[in-house]
């Protein structure tokens, strides 16, 4: 799992202010949904399942005289695989490296023991820390009000603002709030550019969206995506994908494949669609499904997967 920080594409410039932000949080709280908003862009996918997002996002945020790169991490857990003991590695590691913290908690399920665990990791790497109250488009002023105060004594926060990623409120407010806290420093991504990710990892993405949201909850921490071939024709603006979907037993493969392939068939029509509108041409996809069993302990799978 390489992340490493990006290095810089221009040296800084007088006034400029760019730096990284870590967006954390419980699985679930809604981190994709905040970090794609900001973007403008779809740049992580998004699912009710917990623990979606498996490595590190970027999501550049590029605006007048800044530029803020938001890293979409995936949720504090205990882990119980290599796979979720790598997943909390690039946590610690990007915690150490960031300039400024987004808290994010959720206010439909108020503040438990899993977001104290969470700020208490935030707070102890002394990074401004900025709270994200999100989903308060699902509760009323009556249960927001107190869960602002109760946010606040989770530790020295910067700002605490109430918030719906889903809708967009207060996100102008909460964009405004981290651009004033970036230091000054270079400019990290290109104009116009959204995402580290490649259009290959992307697009594996992408496949694996519609998987988690077809099945819902009867395979989504065992499926992973690996693109086999990704080639753009020459003469015509045609890209041609050869996709797998791995899972980890046969039954999970049945329930994938779905009754007279009708399942895949949905899962490949779906992603067909956002894959053509990221890569802005038509795409022939062949979308096949592997056992590999144990394949979240098997380091060289896990290599393979960019895991």
């Amino acid at each position: 799992m390489n992340d490493d920080i990006q290095e810089p594409v221009n040296d800084a410039r007088q006034n400029f202010r760019s730096g990284f932000v870590a967006v954390l949080g419980r699985p679930n709280v809604g981190k994709s949904t905040l970090v794609n908003a900001l973007v403008g862009e779809k740049v992580a996918i998004v699912s009710r399942v917990p623990q979606t997002t498996r490595h590190r996002i970027a999501g550049v945020v590029n605006g007048p005289g800044y530029q803020a790169v938001l890293l979409d991490l995936p949720g504090f857990q205990k882990p119980r695989d290599l796979l979720t003991e790598r997943m909390q590695t690039a946590v610690n590691t990007t915690l150490r490296e960031v300039d400024l913290i987004i808290l994010m908690l959720n206010a439909a399920e108020g503040i438990g023991g899993g977001d104290r665990f969470v700020s208490d990791a935030s707070f102890r790497t002394g990074t401004p820390v900025i709270i994200a109250l999100n989903k308060t488009d699902l509760v009323g002023p009556d249960v927001v009000l107190p869960l602002i105060e109760e946010a606040g004594g989770l530790g020295g926060y910067q700002d605490i603002f109430p918030i719906s990623a889903r809708k967009g409120w207060s996100l102008e407010e909460l964009k405004a709030a981290i651009v004033t806290r970036l230091p000054e420093g270079p400019q990290y991504f290109p104009e116009g550019e959204v995402s580290d990710q490649p259009e290959r990892e992307l697009a594996a993405e992408l496949i694996r969206e519609q998987a988690l949201r077809l099945t819902r909850e009867e395979v989504p921490h065992a499926v992973a995506v690996d693109i086999v071939d990704m080639q753009r024709r020459e003469e015509k603006d045609i890209v041609d994908l050869e996709a797998v979907i791995i899972v980890e037993r046969d039954s999970q493969k049945g329930i994938l494949i779905g009754k007279q392939g009708k399942m895949i068939k949905e899962i490949g029509s779906r992603s067909r669609a956002e894959i053509e509108t990221l890569l802005g041409s038509k795409v022939f996809m062949n979308l096949t499904v592997r056992v590999k069993k144990k394949w979240r302990q098997n380091e060289r799978v896990l290599g393979d997967l960019g895991l």
